[in-house]
C-alpha cells in the first residue's frame, strides 16, 4: 500500500470503529507530543465523538498536556442564537476544549446567529486567524446526513 500523502507512513486499517478512534486519538497525541503546537481543525456530531472521547481518556490516564493545541471549528450553523444548546461552538467546548484543557483563547469557533448580511466577512476573517495560526495541521472531519 502506499502511505498517506506527506506521513510517510502505510495507512492503518482496522476492523473495528473504535479501533479506529483509538489509532486516530494516538496519532493526535504523538503529533502534540512531537510538535506541542499543533492547529487541528474539529468537526462535530458522532463520527469525531469517540476520538474525542478517547483523546480525553488519554490525556487523563496518561497527562497528556492539549495546552499548546489551537483548534478552529469546521462550521457553525447561521441562525442559531449564540447561546442555544445546539451550537457546535457548545458541542466542542463541552466534549473537546473542556476535556482536553484546551483554553478559550486557543478554541476558535464561528459564531451562531450572525447577521447574514456580513456572512462573507465573519468568514473572511476566520480563515485570516487560520492564516495567522500557521494553517490547519490536522483536519477531523465528519461523515452525516448534513
Amino acid at each position: 500500500m502506499t502511505p498517506p500523502r506527506g506521513t510517510g507512513r502505510a495507512p492503518i486499517v482496522v476492523d473495528r470503529r473504535e479501533d479506529a478512534e483509538i489509532e486516530l486519538a494516538r496519532e493526535i497525541v504523538a503529533l502534540v507530543e512531537e510538535r506541542r503546537r499543533v492547529v487541528i481543525g474539529l468537526a462535530t456530531g458522532s463520527t469525531p465523538a469517540g476520538v474525542y472521547r478517547e483523546l480525553a481518556r488519554l490525556r487523563a490516564e496518561e497527562h497528556i498536556d492539549f495546552g499548546a493545541v489551537e483548534t478552529f471549528n469546521l462550521d457553525e450553523y447561521l441562525d442559531l442564537p449564540p447561546d442555544h444548546p445546539q451550537t457546535f461552538a457548545r458541542w466542542t467546548r463541552e466534549r473537546v476544549h473542556a476535556t482536553l484543557g484546551i483554553a478559550a483563547a486557543r478554541a476558535h469557533v464561528l459564531s451562531a446567529g450572525i447577521d447574514r448580511a456580513r456572512v462573507e466577512e465573519v468568514c473572511a476573517d476566520y480563515e485570516r486567524l487560520i492564516r495567522d495560526a500557521g494553517g490547519i495541521d490536522l483536519q477531523i472531519l465528519g461523515i452525516g446526513r448534513n
